[in-house]
């Protein structure tokens, strides 16, 4: 079968989704707790360590094989002058991270992560979603098969992020409709426009939800009235992994309001997923009370482009390192609590 008609199947309930697999958590818990430590000391690498175990079926997760994809797209929406960049940088910071020049490309050397950096059509934006659909169907689909064909079927980890000048207008409209958020909680500086381009952006975010509205009942029909084609494949890659049993980090706040569509179609369907880091797009924070998922990390960051990603991926090596291969307590002749 191939990956469209995965998709197109798994819309129409057809498809069995991997879940997260208790028995191993259960005994990567007792592994934890033999380990010479008191119990629970060290925190959230304890849970990260389990998260691993129940999705990888596996007591000690591996700590290798990371994989990181970086999808890039344009936005016709920019031409209303919603970003403090041109919609050419887009382009340019892909030829930027070909080149190795780029912060998630030190990021994956230093954690040995394999990086994949996936332009798609930046020479055809997406259409100017404040007055039609981003997207058609048709596109859309074809856009969360590419997504879903990128990730690699052997791979113990997946970071997924992005890169497309007015992607959080885009982001931004998407978690007001999904959400029911106010947009005034929810707008942000994006790269650091101006007071007079916020204005602006709050008009066309303001257009696209009026011709559009707010209720959704899918998240192609979502993706396709004001997604990015960046933001469709970061959501393919997302059902693929979760197909896959693949656990997966999320960089930011576009990535995780890409993510976040899909529980349009069935609410724990992100339950594979960690949230990297808390972005200081306003709208992130929402996003993630609505979702009832806590950030690994909170670095004041927005870069996007999977950098929050690769980043939190060392702390989940942190986790595995001491949970694979600490002495237990009977191992290292230590005497336990009494």
């Amino acid at each position: 079968m191939d990956n469209k008609k995965i998709i197109k199947n798994l819309l129409n309930g057809k498809i069995l989704l991997k879940n997260f697999d208790n028995h191993y958590a259960n005994l990567a818990r007792k592994h934890q707790n033999k380990l010479t430590k008191p119990k629970g000391s060290l925190g959230d690498l304890e849970n990260y360590a389990v998260w691993m175990a129940g999705w990888k079926k596996k007591k000690k997760p591996s700590i290798n094989n990371f994989k990181c994809l970086v999808f890039a797209g344009n936005h016709g929406v920019a031409k209303k002058k919603v970003s403090a960049y041109p919609a050419e940088v887009t382009e340019q910071m892909v030829k930027n991270f070909k080149n190795g020049g780029a912060a998630i490309n030190q990021l994956c050397d230093l954690a040995n992560i394999k990086l994949s950096v996936i332009p798609i059509e930046l020479t055809k934006p997406t259409k100017d979603f404040s007055r039609e659909k981003a997207m058609n169907y048709d596109e859309t689909i074809n856009l969360l098969e590419l997504g879903y064909n990128s990730v690699p079927k052997k791979c113990n980890l997946l970071i997924l992020g992005e890169m497309g000048i007015s992607n959080t207008t885009a982001a931004t409209a998407i978690s007001c409709a999904l959400f029911n958020g106010p947009l005034k909680q929810l707008i942000g500086l994006g790269t650091g426009i101006s007071s007079r381009r916020l204005k602006n952006k709050i008009a066309v975010i303001k257009a696209g939800l009026k011709l559009h509205g707010k209720k959704f009942d899918s998240f192609c029909n979502i993706l396709a009235a004001f997604g990015g084609k960046e933001m469709a494949a970061i959501a393919g890659s997302v059902i693929a992994a979760r197909v896959m049993g693949i656990p997966v980090l999320l960089d930011g706040f576009i990535s995780t309001v890409s993510a976040a569509t899909l529980t349009l179609f069935k609410k724990d369907f992100l339950d594979h997923c960690q949230i990297s880091h808390l972005s200081s797009e306003p709208g992130h924070q929402h996003i993630l009370s609505c979702l009832k998922k806590k950030p690994i990390l909170d670095l004041n960051m927005r870069l996007g482009e999977a950098s929050g990603g690769a980043v939190a991926a060392l702390i989940i090596k942190a986790a595995l390192v001491t949970h694979n291969k600490m002495a237990t307590f009977s191992e290292a002749g230590i005497s336990t609590k009494t």
